[in-house]
């Protein structure tokens, strides 16, 4: 039998196994890849998208890690309908049945999670023609000048909106008309903390293609957003339901060592950082153990990380799992906290906002002069001051008027202005 023959045969054998346990997922597309294909789509986060430097950097840590074996990328998987699993062209037969039970967990976590339920299902499409757009307009302005362009907007692709403005429908396309010249653009009635859309839908000077780069940009973050709120609870669910699947496979003793030796190096704890496999894997196997399975689907279509977290971090888990804070004191880096209150409220605040500062548009009219004032909701950590002063310039270059961003630093508020020369900043 042909290996390719083989591995049809295994996914149907783990598909059964799958539907015999309760998992619902999308009808599935498997392909095999080169490992040079497999790290570009990881780069990229997709396998069709727009280029950019920034990707190309990514490619090469990547596989960086390959060749020097501090990492390996096993599989990827899409959320799209039909959803699509990409396997390395290289993994033995245990690896790929691994993969495949560990895919088709994710295709149910994609297809029941509340949070997304308002992704767009044919985001391949969508982004082959976004990178479409964007490379006609490079032919037209020039390779350099929309890429400068992207680098502003990708800068700050993070602060987008999921839930006010969760893949509405773009107000203004290519061609639709533009502000006013010198026409005022009113505060918010509250708060907006879509910066993207505040400046696509207010930003003045901007050309059609323009908008359109920042509408594709905005759409994109959409897009990833639910996967980076859970990524502790997606991989966990994956993770737990491939220990399940696999333990159903009628294993050979060597096909049983091997992948125990693969299971053991995916939950394998981290120093300086949490294993989202392991973290997640445990609170699953905990909420079963507590509750019974059906809970376990039941916080599979409820949760993020941060209501994961918060509802079933238990002391115990804590204990078992070595977990503590840690932080900078003079020179060294020493164990601060251990209580697992502690260690859980941190996790949860690294998490909030998916580990990015919380920054609202405040007024799109400072001084009465299209000015824009955003703020930064201060929870006790500090913004990077260095990026801060190389990403104001970004936003100005997008917004086309001085930019101002409110902070704190050493407890008392600050403000970051940038007119067209140099950053300065003012205590309040």
């Amino acid at each position: 039998m042909s290996d390719l023959a083989q591995l049809e045969r295994d996914v149907e054998e783990i598909l059964a196994v799958a539907r015999w346990y309760g998992l619902d997922h999308f009808e599935m597309r498997f392909e095999i890849c080169p490992p040079e294909m497999l790290y570009s789509f990881g780069a990229y986060g997709m396998p069709s998208r727009f280029a950019h430097w920034s990707f190309g950097k990514a490619f090469q840590r990547i596989k960086m890690e390959h060749d020097h074996q501090l990492s390996r990328i096993y599989e990827m998987v899409i959320n799209t309908d039909p959803c699509y699993a990409f396997l390395l062209r290289n993994n033995t037969r245990v690896q790929n049945r691994l993969v495949a039970a560990h895919v088709l967990a994710h295709s149910d976590f994609f297809k029941h999670n509340i949070h997304f339920a308002g992704t767009p299902r044919n985001m391949l499409e969508t982004m082959a023609a976004s990178a479409r757009r964007i490379r006609d307009y490079e032919r037209v302005y020039g390779r350099e000048q929309v890429e400068g362009f992207l680098d502003a907007v990708l800068a700050i692709q993070e602060h987008v909106d999921p839930h006010g403005y969760r893949f509405a429908v773009r107000e203004r396309g290519p061609g639709g008309p533009e502000p006013a010249a010198g026409a005022g653009v009113q505060a918010p009635l509250l708060p907006d903390k879509d910066l993207l859309g505040f400046i696509l839908r207010h930003g003045r000077g901007l050309a059609d293609w323009q908008r359109d780069v920042i509408a594709i940009v905005r759409d994109e973050a959409l897009y990833f957003w639910p996967q980076f709120a859970t990524k502790i609870c997606n991989e966990g669910w994956a993770t737990y339901w491939h220990l399940k699947i696999m333990r159903s496979l009628d294993l050979n003793e060597a096909e049983t060592i091997e992948f125990a030796r693969m299971h053991a190096e995916l939950i394998q704890p981290a120093r300086t950082h949490v294993n989202p496999y392991l973290l997640g894997l445990r609170v699953f196997m905990d909420i079963e153990q507590r509750f019974g399975e059906e809970a376990v689907f039941e916080v599979r279509t409820a949760c993020d990380d941060v209501s994961f977290l918060r509802s079933y971090l238990t002391a115990e888990l804590v204990q078992e799992l070595g977990l503590y804070v840690f932080r900078r004191i003079g020179y060294e880096w020493r164990v601060g906290e251990r209580d697992w209150r502690a260690v859980r409220d941190t996790l949860i605040q690294n998490l909030f906002n998916c580990g990015h500062p919380y920054i609202m548009v405040e007024n799109g009219d400072f001084h009465r002069q299209g000015e824009l004032y955003l703020k930064h909701y201060y929870e006790g950590v500090e913004l990077d001051v260095p990026y801060l002063e190389k990403t104001l310039p970004l936003v100005h270059r997008l917004w086309g008027r001085p930019v101002h961003l409110e902070t704190v630093l050493d407890d008392k508020a600050v403000v970051f202005s940038f007119y067209g020369g140099k950053v300065s900043k003012r205590f309040l």
